[in-house]
């Protein structure tokens, strides 16, 4: 795991804050998160758990993957994958057996390209894309 990136990630709130027209106080209301805590996130003297980065990008209406990147906790080749198989897994018009059979041939393509997928290391889903059924 990468260190955290403080500073970057401080302006980077500081930016999205301010693109979303919030205040200080507005985004640490939303977040749940104090006034003082978000003030000195974003001014780079703490470091905020993963889980309060998911409760700032909730507000922020963006991506936890993105601050996650921001803050060095998350390669940036790692949160392509997250975000591909993120809406593939949203996607309601699509079953769950559709869903599984898709992950799979994302996956195989990715190993057949040499990259490392997420799920290498998660067990099989049981689905056989060699014999779809209607």
């Amino acid at each position: 795991m990468a260190s955290l990136n403080v500073g970057n990630l401080g302006e980077f709130l500081r930016e999205q804050r301010r693109t979303a027209q919030l205040s200080l106080r507005q985004l640490a209301d939303a977040a749940g998160v104090s006034n003082p805590y978000l003030s000195q996130i974003e001014r780079g003297l703490r470091k905020p758990s993963a889980e309060i980065l998911q409760q700032l990008a909730k507000a922020l209406r963006i991506s936890a993957e993105t601050l996650y990147v921001q803050a060095g906790i998350l390669d940036e080749r790692d949160r392509a994958e997250t975000e591909v198989r993120s809406v593939i897994l949203a996607d309601p018009s699509i079953n769950e057996r559709q869903k599984q059979v898709l992950l799979q041939i994302y996956e195989s393509f990715r190993k057949e390209n040499g990259l490392q997928t997420a799920s290498d290391d998660a067990p099989d889903a049981g689905v056989d894309v060699a014999t779809p059924s209607n």
